[in-house]
């Protein structure tokens, strides 16, 4: 398998409707510094994660899920060491997807058809069979449902500061009381600027940074109380009724159900 970077590939050289590669992320290529496509890009999450950032946005990337990055929007991709992912490359206006990016719920049938165009060479690239699975495949990507996996961020450098201190250090950096000590601000003001900047309140954008760092822990191996722990919670029991509020299920239902279809 390629590693992360694809060994310097470029897949804007190609002009198939649509290219996709199967990747196994190797160690020592786990990021892809910032860069950008002529083609949209969906890159699918088969086991593992992949985080990926734009100017005001980063999203996480759970199996079963995918990020969709519209041509020519710098971003930057981390994955977790050993995960397999899918990247699937789209000419411009082959096919109706969001301007913006998002995250994507793949259904079953999407992620055997990218897999399966993944499997392709270039010489069966060009045959009709080939073209008439890519048909398909247009046909349904745009029906996958849309996934609130995304942390709104912003170029301001206090909220590029505490997403990446708080990202990093959860369980060390979790009041707005704290920030507003830090920055030397009211926690009034502090408040302010966090809504104006990301469009959430401090509560609720922390609330979702915990998903996305709960969701890097839990696929790496971590239990749900070791998780809890490491967000700062007092109890594994608080710890889980965020993640239900804002996942729809606990934490060991929905890792169980990530399991369950991933390769």
């Amino acid at each position: 398998m390629l590693g992360l970077g694809l060994d310097g590939y470029d897949p804007d050289s190609q002009h198939h409707a649509a290219v996709a590669f199967h990747i196994r992320v190797v160690e020592d290529e786990q990021r892809i510094p910032r860069h950008q496509h002529r083609k949209g890009q969906l890159i699918l999450a088969l086991r593992g994660a992949v985080t990926c950032e734009v100017d005001n946005a980063m999203w996480m990337v759970p199996p079963q899920y995918a990020v969709w990055i519209p041509g020519q929007i710098p971003h930057s991709n981390k994955a977790t060491p050993g995960a397999q992912l899918c990247f699937l490359f789209i000419e411009p206006g082959a096919v109706m997807l969001p301007d913006r990016c998002c995250t994507l719920k793949i259904s079953p049938l999407v992620r055997e058809l990218i897999l399966t165009l993944a499997s392709k060479t270039d010489d069966q690239l060009l045959l009709a069979a080939t073209s008439r699975l890519t048909d398909v495949l247009f046909d349904e990507i745009p029906q996958q449902p849309q996934e609130q996996l995304q942390l709104p961020v912003s170029p301001h450098p206090k909220i590029r500061m505490m997403s990446n201190t708080m990202a990093e250090q959860p369980a060390e950096w979790q009041t707005l009381a704290q920030w507003a000590s830090h920055f030397a601000m009211s926690e009034r003001n502090l408040a302010r600027l966090v809504v104006k900047e990301t469009g959430l309140s401090f509560r609720r954008w922390r609330h979702q940074l915990q998903l996305i760092v709960a969701l890097q822990l839990l696929i790496g191996g971590k239990s749900v109380q070791q998780v809890a722990q490491s967000l700062g919670y007092d109890s594994t029991t608080a710890f889980i009724t965020m993640f239900r509020k804002g996942l729809g299920q606990t934490p060991g239902r929905y890792i169980a159900s990530l399991s369950t279809t991933s390769r």
